[in-house]
């Protein structure tokens, strides 16, 4: 067992920032992403009460004036997703003290019921931040010691970065609670075991277009099934899709999206690797680095408080690009590679991508090599993964 170390989070400052405009800021992001040591941090003289809590949970629904008279604002309500309805007593409160900003932060770790309340109730009188595990950026010189199999394995959750704790119990703990605490309360699932298949399977397809067809056939349930869970993982932050790219180029592309893990290191334990040693010689190695780099340019951006503006291309005839950034105006096309060594044939598809949009610029290849400048003929730049967030500088 390491020494916890403190890991400054950036979304820190943007948190500050709209608790002195408005008069709520919502805090959505996955269990144990760290989002009530955030905001506790953020508001250390905020009163505080988590929904988890029953008793607490209890007095709130049952009388919530009395309640709101024993913690009144400022306060911060966590897991509201445990009593949504409790959304509607804070536009009550708030609404009487309209010009006061920082009145209340919430957090919830779904999204389903808590955003519609929140859109509902709140609208106008929140900003919504979503606050994913730790981005490169974030762990900064922390990775030095470790290889990039390694990185993996252990994924980016900030328990698992702040104590030396075996990764593949903690991930087979943190599904296991997901499964029994949270996936019951959002989805009528008859058979866990099939919901389990299916999300395996799905670790097994990252970073490929999404076939409900196929998954449906494999986990033995509908395509509407499929779909419907397909949209809880979402919901719960397990998972993002990575919609087609549509631009002016005169080829096709293909509609259905791809879906990557919010945290890799959940999909090392679904796929059953349990150490670097596994994951180097696994076939689904390239698959793994390309979800971790994906992942932290979509931390990038929710890091600023802003939505992601990201895709993929892919023609029919299976050119494809991995990821295009839509970022201060432009359109940056990225190519993320496991390789260490650099070969010009990496940065192949990114030169005809180039050649085919104009509106293309600083075309980026993501890998595990040294850093280089203006390769080929669109001046290419090779970055390593652990610089972080390229596109977004």
């Amino acid at each position: 067992m390491g020494e916890k170390r403190l890991i400054e989070r950036i979304l820190a400052n943007k948190l500050k920032a709209e608790l002195s405009e408005y008069p709520v800021v919502t805090v959505f992001g996955p269990r144990q992403s760290g989002k009530t040591t955030l905001v506790r941090m953020c508001c250390p003289d905020f009163d505080y009460v988590s929904m988890e809590d029953r008793e607490t949970r209890d007095a709130a629904s049952t009388d919530y004036k009395a309640f709101f008279a024993n913690h009144p604002p400022p306060l911060i309500i966590d897991e509201v997703q445990r009593l949504p309805e409790i959304v509607t007593a804070v536009q009550t409160i708030v609404d009487s003290r309209r010009d006061v900003c920082g009145q209340f932060v919430l957090t919830g770790s779904q999204q389903t019921q808590l955003a519609e309340a929140v859109d509902e109730s709140l609208a106008g009188r929140t900003s919504v931040l979503d606050l994913l595990p730790l981005s490169v950026q974030e762990l900064s010189g922390a990775l030095g010691n470790l290889s990039t199999d390694e990185c993996m394995v252990r994924g980016f959750m900030p328990e698992l970065c702040a104590h030396r704790k075996n990764a593949f119990n903690y991930y087979r703990n943190y599904f296991r609670t997901y499964v029994e605490r949270d996936v019951r309360r959002l989805v009528n699932v008859k058979n866990l075991l099939q919901f389990e298949r299916f999300v395996s399977l799905l670790a097994g397809r990252v970073g490929q277009v999404v076939n409900f067809t196929s998954l449906a056939n494999e986990t033995g349930v509908s395509v509407s099934t499929i779909s419907a869970w397909l949209s809880v993982l979402e919901a719960s932050f397990l998972v993002f899709r990575l919609p087609p790219h549509f631009a002016n180029i005169a080829k096709r592309v293909i509609k259905s999206p791809k879906v990557y893990f919010t945290d890799v290191g959940l999909v090392s334990y679904l796929l059953g690797i349990e150490d670097a040693v596994q994951l180097k010689s696994h076939p689904l190695r390239g698959s793994l680095f390309e979800n971790m780099v994906v992942a932290d340019i979509r931390k990038g951006f929710t890091n600023g408080g802003r939505d992601p503006r990201m895709s993929f291309y892919r023609t029919e005839k299976g050119f494809e690009v991995d990821v295009i950034v839509e970022a201060r105006g432009k359109i940056v096309p990225i190519e993320i590679k496991s390789s260490m060594t650099y070969g010009k044939n990496l940065i192949r598809n990114l030169e005809v991508y180039c050649d085919a949009d104009v509106s293309a610029t600083t075309p980026h290849l993501i890998y595990d090599g040294v850093d280089m400048i203006n390769l080929g003929n669109k001046c290419v730049r090779a970055e390593n993964w652990r610089n972080g967030v390229i596109a977004l500088k």
